[in-house]
């Protein structure tokens, strides 16, 4: 191949894929030098997922934090294929698509993120609702519509997992559903939200005691059926009525992505060098959710947006060192802290000497993520109606 003819090939348009893919397409790359850039992904939407959660309580629209990828790389040069990935060959180079193109690859990058396993638990599959796509909160949307438009005097939803999701989405729904709702936050370990900062811990069970929300630590849950979930505390299972259950545990690696003839670790995990590039095929580099990274400083790099958004702009400036003959860089995560939405107006925040909490920790949140919105034309536009839409809905009462 030809300089001119080098394909980089991105599978995944999260914040992994699509960020590295708008990097990439910046760098100063020699005009016989410039890549073809392919960025594929199975939604036509990119998902700024932190701030899934607003679309349920109507405090955000679908199009502020799922822009159509059309729109966001309008100009960059960058290609999108809307497809499902078939399949890998990495000894021949090529990416299969389903009902698509073969598309040959100089380099690829895997930032396909993770799927939710609901098959761990008996009746899951069937009737859980996760909680990780668009597509999920439509679902969930649809549910909460139903119930809220019945008879029912009260809303059982039970929440499975006291991670960020789960505590984030009962405040939410909590906010939501006002007194209707009935809240079980069921957690098997004997904390919620383990990886925290104590502040924001204690923050959110301030939160979740405010809204009424039942927390059951130390539990297992044994099955879910159409309309209960049983649970398993101390060796004894009690079985309880609920009208929705939201499973928000877990990661799992895609398929396609497990079969792949590479290093894996126990969770399916691709390892990667520090310098993102996968062992022993080093064309290929794994960011995101699905690698098991290490950086420079020895620290083990977690399976967060904010992790995923730091790697992408290694994983790009390291393609284009090994394609212009420069040094690679070794990727070094910066802990630049962490933010939960507790609510409707409310939110914490802990990170760079700063501990905030309440209204003020929701404004700086929100202008945090507004200034991590992709494209400079997204965050103006949707800054601006941050700024206008109270006015109007002032206006229009």
């Amino acid at each position: 191949m030809t300089q001119q003819n080098h394909r980089i090939v991105i599978l995944g348009g999260g914040f992994g894929g699509l960020y590295t893919a708008l990097r990439l397409s910046q760098l100063p790359w020699e005009s016989t030098q410039k890549p073809e850039i392919v960025l594929v992904d199975q939604s036509d939407r990119f998902l700024f997922s932190p701030l899934l959660y607003e679309l349920l309580t109507g405090e955000l629209q679908t199009w502020e934090i799922a822009p159509p990828f059309a729109e966001i790389l309008q100009g960059t040069g960058v290609r999108f294929y809307q497809a499902v990935i078939a399949g890998i060959d990495i000894d021949q180079q090529r990416v299969q698509l389903q009902n698509g193109p073969e598309i040959p690859y100089d380099r690829l990058v895997l930032a396909l993120g993770g799927e939710t396993p609901l098959d761990l638990v008996a009746g899951a599959t069937s009737y859980a609702y996760p909680f990780r796509t668009i597509s999920d909160a439509y679902r969930l949307e649809e549910r909460l519509r139903v119930l809220e438009e019945s008879d029912a005097d009260k809303i059982r939803v039970a929440i499975v997992g006291a991670g960020y999701s789960g505590v984030e989405l009962a405040c939410k729904l909590a906010d939501r559903l006002g007194e209707r709702g009935r809240f079980r936050l069921i957690e098997i370990t004997d904390q919620i939200l383990r990886t925290s900062p104590e502040f924001n811990r204690e923050a959110a069970k301030k939160a979740l005691e405010t809204r009424g929300v039942f927390i059951d630590l130390e539990t297992n849950i044994d099955s879910i059926g159409k309309d209960t979930i049983s649970l398993e505390y101390k060796n004894q299972v009690d079985t309880i009525p609920v009208d929705l259950a939201i499973w928000t545990v877990g990661t799992r690696v895609s398929p396609v992505v497990k079969a792949l003839s590479l290093k894996h670790n126990q969770r399916g995990q691709i390892t990667t060098t520090e310098t993102l590039q996968v062992l022993e095929h080093t064309e290929i580099f794994a960011l995101g959710d699905l690698a098991d990274c290490v950086d420079a400083q020895g620290q083990q790099v977690p399976a967060t947006a904010q992790a995923a958004f730091q790697q992408a702009d290694y994983t790009a400036w390291n393609i284009w060192a090994s394609l212009t003959n420069r040094p690679l860089l070794p990727f070094q995560y910066q802990k630049l802290g962490e933010m939960l939405s507790l609510g409707v107006d409310n939110a914490t925040l802990t990170g760079l000497g700063i501990k905030l909490d309440g209204p003020l920790a929701y404004v700086a949140r929100r202008l945090a993520y507004l200034y991590r919105l992709p494209t400079l034309d997204h965050q103006m536009r949707v800054g601006f109606n941050w700024l206008v839409r109270p006015i109007i809905e002032t206006l229009s009462r």
